[in-house]
């Protein structure tokens, strides 16, 4: 059971709630936003918790959001256009806003990239009561010469999915990964989701000006 904390679901339903609307009309809309809210509070306590200070704590409450409407709608919402608003929502000025800044080109900033991801790993290490629910990072700075390289082989979202009936809609959810990375001037490079039946999550990111990395 995670924390609650609403307002990733109150913030988000706000910034959400004009494609939504776009996609798929005011009643599908008005329903789905209603009634994500009990969704949403089930969803967080049937999860396993990885600590509510977890530096990765955050991608399991955005990405609930995107669920529980999803659920909410009651079928009204099919995965492709979810997609498609998920997209909208990302490239948005408010979203592009926040995530902006970051330039992957610059050396510095994919340092502190690299050190982000690190500093994830040393506080799963640091507590070890959740170490075996969170994301479990896995670097290989051997791996390729450009960007930086890491998988996970456990993932809670992938986990409470595919337990709670989730998993066809998982998946879009997991191509944030390539939109945030765009946001930043990167390129993801992955083969490989849980969500898909992978046996690792890989995340080779590179910056977007290196036209054949390797």
């Amino acid at each position: 059971m995670m924390k609650y904390k609403g307002t990733y679901l109150k913030l988000f339903s706000i910034m959400l709630k004009k494609y939504l609307k776009e996609q798929y009309g005011s009643d599908v809309t008005k329903k789905a936003l209603k009634g994500s809210k009990k969704i949403y509070r089930e969803m967080l306590e049937k999860v396993d918790d990885i600590g509510a200070d977890n530096p990765m704590a955050s991608n399991i409450y955005s990405c609930f959001v995107f669920l529980a409407i999803w659920k909410a709608a009651e079928g009204a919402i099919d995965v492709e256009s979810l997609r498609i608003v998920i997209k909208k929502f990302m490239k948005s000025p408010m979203v592009s806003k926040i995530m902006g800044g970051t330039d992957l080109n610059r050396p510095e900033d994919m340092q502190k990239a690299k050190d982000k991801f690190h500093a994830m790993q040393a506080w799963a290490d640091a507590h070890p009561q959740y170490k075996d629910k969170t994301w479990d990072f896995n670097f290989d700075e051997t791996k390729h010469k450009d960007g930086s390289y890491y998988h996970f082989t456990h993932c809670p979202l992938e986990k409470f999915a595919r337990e709670n009936g989730y998993l066809e809609v998982l998946p879009v959810c997991c191509e944030i990964d390539y939109l945030s990375t765009e946001a930043s001037h990167g390129v993801l490079h992955r083969d490989y989701t849980l969500a898909t039946g992978g046996s690792i999550c890989d995340y080779w990111i590179v910056p977007d000006k290196i036209v054949n990395p390797q």
